[in-house]
């Protein structure tokens, strides 16, 4: 698909390019964003975004220069979200397009029952012509509760764009694209315009975190990856530059464009890219084989070894004898099962548990080789 017959887009915005030198949101620049944005919503496009932004605007209120606590930090987003969507929503007010707040988390990924919510939420927003202004939670981040926020906002709007059908997700941030050497360290760098899958090669390029921001060039490259396996492209582009959007559809060579690779059903893309396994299976080489070469269901037989504590419907990674994760699948069985029937035949469950709900540990049909 060319990017300019794309009809859903997620653009993702990280605190670096949303801010100004004194840490305060740049409106100008946001407001030049949105006017872009509503140019497309009204020429039929469905738009989501997603923002960073939050814990930076609470901070100041805080008399903060950076949060030094998690509790500093879930503080700052508590005042800084309602600030931050309150900006988006007047820049869109004065086209006329209304917007959603949704902030979450990543279990609102991996508990099926919960993404499935969300994703019908979503949609319907988006049939009733509303544009979903996506941000995490940061306001649940005691460490006591674990597995609940993502690592940055690239994890989260490859998911939102994974799991949304999206045809496009446009990472808007303060670098021009991917480069065949750092830039800021090399002159000679070059952009590189499309990348048509994301190697370890390719993956040898990046470099880490940005001042300011909790994403970088290997995120970036990390919800690339995850957009093409799941059919659609993925964009990197730097919002420095005026009307960078508008140019992302009207100019050939405009960033870096990730191009699509594999087409995932829903079902597969939740399970491939589900946030939180808890659980590792290990199996032998011949398990292996016969999951990736014949395409069979996963059986006891196979495993060696369980790693973690899950429930029977959760996704698990599926690991080889060398440690090196290769699919993933919902398992028929929890982890405590698991290990009393790990390396027994399928005809031995019964007897060793006192019941068999399914003859193998993960049915093919759950099932998803990386």
């Amino acid at each position: 698909m060319d990017k300019n017959q794309v009809k859903r887009i997620v653009f993702k915005f990280g605190t670096n390019i949303l801010k100004n030198e004194d840490g305060d949101i740049c409106l100008s620049r946001l407001y030049s964003f949105i006017e872009d944005i509503a140019k497309l919503y009204k020429e039929g496009k469905e738009v989501l975004i997603v923002t960073s932004g939050a814990v930076g605007l609470g901070v100041k209120k805080l008399g903060l220069k950076t949060p030094e606590t998690t509790v500093d930090k879930q503080a700052a987003a508590s005042i800084g979200q309602p600030m931050l969507i309150e900006i988006w929503q007047d820049g869109f007010d004065r086209f006329g397009i209304n917007i959603s707040q949704i902030l979450l988390i990543e279990d609102d990924f991996s508990v099926r029952k919960r993404y499935l919510s969300l994703r019908s939420t979503l949609s319907r927003l988006l049939e009733a012509g509303i544009i979903p202004v996506i941000n995490q939670n940061d306001v649940i981040l005691p460490s006591e509760l674990e597995h609940v926020s993502f690592s940055d906002n690239d994890k989260l709007s490859a998911l939102v764009a994974s799991k949304l059908d999206a045809d496009l997700l446009v990472m808007v941030s303060d670098i021009d694209g991917l480069f065949d050497k750092n830039p800021k360290e090399y002159d000679d760098a070059k952009l590189i315009p499309v990348v048509n899958k994301v190697t370890p090669k390719i993956e040898k390029l990046a470099t880490g975190a940005s001042l300011g921001g909790r994403g970088g060039m290997i995120t970036k490259l990390n919800a690339a990856k995850v957009v093409a396996n799941s059919g659609a492209m993925a964009m990197i582009v730097n919002g420095l530059t005026p009307n960078i959007i508008r140019k992302i559809f009207t100019e050939e060579n405009t960033g870096t464009l990730f191009l699509s690779n594999n087409k995932l059903s829903s079902k597969q893309r939740w399970i491939a890219y589900a946030t939180n396994v808890r659980g590792e299976i290990i199996v032998n080489k011949g398990a292996k084989e016969a999951l990736i070469e014949k395409q069979k269901s996963l059986l006891s037989v196979g495993v060696l070894d369980i790693k973690g504590k899950f429930d029977a419907g959760e996704v698990v990674c599926i690991l080889d004898e060398n440690k090196e994760e290769f699919a993933r699948g919902v398992a028929n069985y929890n982890s405590v099962e698991c290990e009393k029937i790990a390396g027994k035949h399928s005809y031995e469950i019964k007897e060793i548990l006192g019941y068999m709900q399914s003859d193998d540990l993960i049915n093919k049909d759950n099932l998803v080789i990386l």
